[in-house]
C-alpha cells in the first residue's frame, strides 16, 4: 500500500498545488476519514477518504499533456517577485494548474511540456529521453569542447553559466548523444545538439566552461514530441500517437497512473 503526504495526494488528484493544499489543510478545509485534518505531515493512501471543501477527492485516472512554444522573456514559474512575465500569463487560465516538465530559463525558448499530472511530470523530468536543441555560442568550437561533447565532462566548479542564485556548483555532463556544427560567422557558431539529461542550465554551464557564452538556445524536441510549426507563444495538446507513446513510456518505467 503506497503512502504519501496528504498535500501530495491532493495536488496529484486535484487542481491545487502542494502549497495551496498546505493552506487548505491549515485552514481546516480538509477532512481525512471524516475528521478535519490539520497535520501537514500526515500520510495517506488511496484506501483513505479525503475531502476538500466537503468534496471527495478520488484518484485521478486521466491526464492531459500540452506542448508550449515558450518565447524568450518568460519565466517557467507560477509568479515572480520581480514582476517579470511568466508562461502562465500567456497560457489560458484553465491551464494555470498544469506543471511544467522541467524548465527553460528566461532567455531560452522552444518546446516545453506541461501536464496536469504531477507524477507524469516527475517521470519525464527524471527520464533519459532525448532532448534536441539549436544553440548559438559566442566564439568557435575548439578541440577541448569536441572532446567533452564526445566523452563527457566533470566539473567541480560549474558556476559559470549558472544563475546567480543557484546553489548547484559541481556538475557532471554525460557525453552528448549527437552534435552538429553548422559553422561560424561574425564571431558566433551555431550548433544542433542532442542530450538525454535535463540538469539546471546544463548547456549554458557546459559551454561557459570553455568561455563560450550561449547567446541563443531553443529546444525543438523532447522524446518523440517535436515543436514542428507551432508558433511562439502558442500551445497544442498531444496527438493520439504521442499519447500512445507516452503511455508506453510510463508502462516501461512502471509509472502507474
Amino acid at each position: 500500500m503506497e503512502l504519501m503526504r496528504l498535500n501530495k495526494f491532493i495536488s496529484h488528484n486535484t487542481k491545487y498545488s502542494r502549497r495551496e493544499a498546505d493552506k487548505l489543510i491549515q485552514d481546516g478545509k480538509v477532512r481525512l476519514n471524516g475528521k478535519t485534518q490539520t497535520d501537514l505531515s500526515v500520510k495517506v493512501s488511496y484506501d483513505d477518504t479525503i475531502e476538500v471543501n466537503n468534496n471527495r477527492v478520488f484518484k485521478k485516472e486521466q491526464f492531459t499533456v500540452i506542448v508550449y512554444n515558450k518565447p524568450k522573456g518568460e519565466l517557467v514559474s507560477k509568479k515572480d517577485d520581480r514582476g517579470r512575465k511568466t508562461i502562465y500569463d500567456t497560457l489560458p487560465k484553465k491551464l494555470a494548474h498544469f506543471t511544467s516538465v522541467g524548465r527553460l530559463d528566461f532567455a531560452s525558448e522552444g518546446l516545453l511540456l506541461l501536464t496536469d499530472a504531477a507524477p507524469i511530470a516527475s517521470a519525464l523530468m527524471s527520464s533519459d529521453l532525448e532532448r534536441v536543441y539549436y544553440i548559438k555560442i559566442k566564439g568557435s568550437v575548439n578541440s577541448a569542447m569536441v572532446d567533452a561533447m564526445q566523452n563527457g565532462l566533470e566539473l567541480k566548479d560549474a558556476s559559470k553559466g549558472a544563475h546567480s542564485h543557484s546553489k548547484i556548483r559541481s556538475m557532471s555532463f554525460a557525453p552528448f548523444l549527437s552534435y552538429q556544427i553548422f559553422g561560424s560567422s561574425g564571431g558566433y557558431t551555431k550548433l544542433k545538439v542532442m542530450i538525454n539529461e535535463g540538469k539546471n542550465r546544463e548547456l549554458r554551464r557546459f559551454f561557459a566552461h570553455f568561455d563560450a557564452e550561449v547567446v541563443d538556445l531553443k529546444r525543438v524536441s523532447y522524446g518523440i514530441v517535436d515543436l514542428g510549426t507551432l508558433k511562439s507563444g502558442r500551445h497544442r495538446f498531444l496527438t493520439n500517437s504521442e499519447y500512445d507513446a507516452l503511455r508506453d513510456f510510463l508502462k516501461e518505467n512502471k509509472v502507474y497512473y
